[in-house]
């Protein structure tokens, strides 16, 4: 996004600047969101969407995501859930993992129409591949499952590998044991645990509802395991 910036001439006119004033030497101003447009659009979309979705309460037990659905032939919720919430904590906290996480990925696959597609493309697998890890430890049970968090834990394991490549600015993937892979993956693994003991006790807003720790640690894993070949795909190494 390019930002325009007009400014009132002083009064009785102005010089145009000399070579060696100092205005010609500041650098220009920062954006305040210093983050690809996709991140962005991800940022807002999950914030929106799940604005909608309290004008429509009942869009949640449409498109949530059950693993009794896969027994019935239906799929869509795989995706669908991806774009819904359990409230205003859930949908900020997973729009902030996305900013934080996604900017790095997105950088790495560029902002030509190919590695755009390619970022998309990266977190909905993520996050399918996400519920189909819940779906493996609740195999033929109703257990509604909604949110970006799987999603938002690919973009982590991504970045993580991308942490740990031979350009630490994220230009490169990195082994798939590097520090920052192990690191993250240990802390993350940690928290999860917490969290599936504690039943989301320390969850803003998750109030009585179950966290689904399995779909956190699974996206994170296919973040890790899918940001070098969909990079190949997209002409990144």
């Amino acid at each position: 996004m390019h930002a325009v910036h007009f400014e009132a001439p002083a009064p009785g006119g102005s010089q145009p600047p000399t070579p060696g004033d100092p205005e010609l030497r500041r650098p220009p101003p920062e954006p305040i969101v210093n983050a690809p447009w996709p991140v962005v659009t991800l940022t807002v979309a999950i914030v929106g969407l799940y604005f909608l979705q309290t004008q429509f309460p009942f869009v949640a037990d449409l498109l949530a995501f059950s693993p009794h659905d896969l027994l019935q032939g239906r799929y869509e919720g795989l995706i669908t859930s991806q774009f819904l919430h359990g409230g205003w904590p859930h949908a900020l906290m997973n729009a902030a993992f996305v900013l934080a996480f996604g900017a790095p990925v997105a950088r790495f696959f560029g902002p030509r129409p190919g590695g755009v597609t390619a970022f998309f493309l990266l977190y909905l697998v993520c996050g399918v591949l996400a519920a189909l890890g819940f779906a493996a430890f609740h195999w033929g049970q109703y257990a509604p499952m909604v949110g970006a968090s799987g999603a938002a834990s690919g973009l982590m394991g991504a970045a993580a590998r991308l942490l740990g490549g031979p350009n630490a600015n994220g230009g490169r993937v990195g082994p798939l044991l590097s520090q920052p892979v192990t690191g993250m993956g240990l802390a993350w693994i940690v928290i999860n645990l917490i969290l599936a003991v504690t039943g989301g006790a320390f969850m803003p807003g998750a109030g009585e509802a179950g966290v689904a720790w399995e779909a956190h640690l699974a996206g994170f894993a296919a973040g890790v395991l899918l940001i070098g070949p969909v990079g190949w795909l997209a002409g990144r190494r």
